[in-house]
């Protein structure tokens, strides 16, 4: 499989785009040094049915389920989406901020929007994630590592303590960390 390459537009090449209107400038001079890895599926535990792609675009259906009315008018999203066969589609420039990590914080610094990029894999906090799922996010990370100054990866749960529970328990870090070529002091 090829290396995933950022062009200077902040886009994966060759990948699938769906544009977000759910995100803004950066501050200034921000560096983009952390990674957010979350899970996510609508209604949970429902993959493949492009609910999660519809909730970044604001064309959330609710009638189509009750645990979709609670996400009514709510307005998120993420830099990256990768699905349960490990497809991959961005929503949001990394050059740009993304509102996937609501009140955040990491090593004293809160707002983790404004430094960080966003990566949610369809999943649950109660089902294993998928081999293709983890060869993506390697492939990606090794992208991002490229052209951003990052140097840590969290989960949401570790920078919305409290609040968050995702990528969830089942996440397995060390095969991540190996297949991304990560150093240990990268994660949690």
């Amino acid at each position: 499989m090829r290396p995933l390459q950022i062009g200077p537009d902040g886009w994966v090449d060759g990948v699938r785009r769906v544009r977000s209107p759910n995100c803004d400038a950066r501050p200034a001079g921000t560096a983009v040094d952390l990674l957010v890895l979350h899970n996510i599926s609508l209604p949970p535990g429902r993959f493949g049915n492009g609910r999660v792609e519809r909730l970044f675009c604001n064309e959330t259906q609710p009638a189509q389920h009750p645990f979709l009315a609670l996400l009514a008018g709510l307005q998120v999203s993420a830099h990256f989406l990768v699905e349960r066969d490990g497809r991959l589609t961005q929503f949001v420039s990394v050059d740009q901020r993304a509102w996937h990590a609501g009140a955040s914080c990491f090593e004293g610094r809160s707002g983790c929007n404004d430094f960080s990029v966003g990566v949610e894999l369809e999943g649950t906090d109660f089902a294993e994630f998928e081999p293709a799922q983890y060869a993506t996010l390697a492939r990606l990370t090794k992208a991002l590592r490229a052209v951003l100054s990052l140097r840590a990866v969290r989960g949401h749960s570790h920078v919305a303590a409290g609040r968050k529970t995702d990528p969830g328990p089942l996440f397995d870090w060390r095969r991540f960390a190996r297949q991304a070529d990560l150093p240990a002091h990268w994660l949690p």
